[in-house]
């Protein structure tokens, strides 16, 4: 590979519209969405709706937004989410539950992000009367960023479904990268949308759309998010230009996440089968790689300055782990180019480490 090309695997948040996508963008019919309006939108949310089996949805500009609209349907201020320690919605939306919504929150040391249903019920108090903050909702995300890609199974949600139906607490479902488990497992998305109350889904991630989440939950539930989107700053005018490329990444870019797994476990296979100590190939299931590059003698910072030097992006998540995810705009060449500089940086680290 020439040393100019570059696999930027810093997220899959990275990708660019395709010529096809660019061109529905530019034919898409539009109208006022403030209004309620504009054609491209009310399809994109009728068919999102559909496929998670939900009443109603609604386009948002970023899935933090459309995270932090849907824990304000279910909590107050006061009232708080019970999540794992590494949910993004604690870890990457900036404390905007509190800011915005007044909401507090509770957390569950979670394994790679993985539900753990008895810890999350029996934590939540459903009334905390005056003494204590009552438990408003159980946010689950799935798959798990910052756990690796981690798929939740679909029986454990069930089973949170139905332990937090019977006390009377929501569930939020972060699924901004929900694509990912659908593919990777085979199970319709309506049987995950029937695990949640609300369920949010990105459209600018591995499914390659420039901008834009969908929200979805009951009429009501959207009839009231529509305001909340609004006093958040969401509102938007002609946005079916961004709602095409949404559809037209359903339509054409959603069976094509498999080749991102892919390319994902082949990667983790290399190096594991060289470094157990670095990975388990066996938690790797969708198209991020997390590298426990301490076990090689590295810091995640000084790793990936060095991985960036040879042309291979990554992301830190903490002193310990450097992450890599797969998308539409990384090809087989650049993931054996990504592979070839990973196992030499490993291999100094462990050669200096002696």
């Amino acid at each position: 590979m020439a040393a100019s090309t570059v696999a930027d695997l810093r997220s899959d948040t990275l990708t660019r519209p395709t010529p096809g996508m660019r061109e529905a963008m530019v034919s898409a019919e539009v109208g006022d969405d403030v209004y309620g309006e504009d054609p491209t939108v009310a399809l994109l949310e009728e068919q999102v709706a559909g496929l998670l089996g939900h009443e109603a949805a609604l386009f948002m500009p970023t899935g933090s937004m459309a995270n932090q609209v849907g824990l304000a349907l279910h909590a107050g201020p006061g009232q708080e989410i019970v999540t794992d320690h590494l949910a993004h919605v604690l870890r990457a939306e900036l404390g905007a539950a509190a800011a915005h919504s007044g909401i507090s929150a509770r957390s569950w040391v979670a394994d790679r992000g993985l539900l753990d249903v008895d810890t999350a019920l029996s934590i939540i108090v459903p009334d905390g009367g005056p003494y204590q903050v009552s438990t408003a909702c159980v946010v689950v995300e799935n798959t798990h960023n910052f756990g690796g890609g981690t798929i939740q199974p679909l029986a454990d949600l069930k089973a949170l479904r139905e332990g937090t139906r019977a006390v009377g607490v929501g569930v939020h479902l972060d699924g901004a990268r929900l694509w990912n488990a659908h593919v990777a497992t085979g199970v319709p998305f309506a049987d995950y949308g029937a695990c949640a109350d609300t369920v949010s889904v990105c459209l600018s991630k591995g499914l390659g759309a420039p901008v834009g989440s969908v929200l979805t939950g009951s009429t009501e539930q959207m009839a009231r998010a529509r305001v909340l989107r609004k006093r958040m700053g969401g509102g938007m005018r002609q946005v079916g230009i961004l709602a095409a490329a949404g559809r037209y990444a359903l339509e054409h870019q959603l069976d094509r996440l498999a080749d991102d797994h892919a390319r994902a476990r082949r990667v983790a296979q290399a190096v594991g089968t060289a470094y157990p100590q670095v990975v388990d190939p066996q938690t790797v299931q969708t198209n991020i790689l997390v590298l426990d590059v301490s076990a090689a003698g590295w810091t995640a910072g000084e790793f990936i300055v060095a991985a960036a030097g040879q042309g291979v992006l990554g992301y830190p998540m903490d002193a310990r782990r450097a992450r890599f995810v797969w998308h539409l705009d990384v090809d087989d060449p650049m993931s054996a180019h990504a592979t070839e500089v990973l196992l030499d940086l490993l291999g100094r680290g462990v050669d200096d480490r002696g």
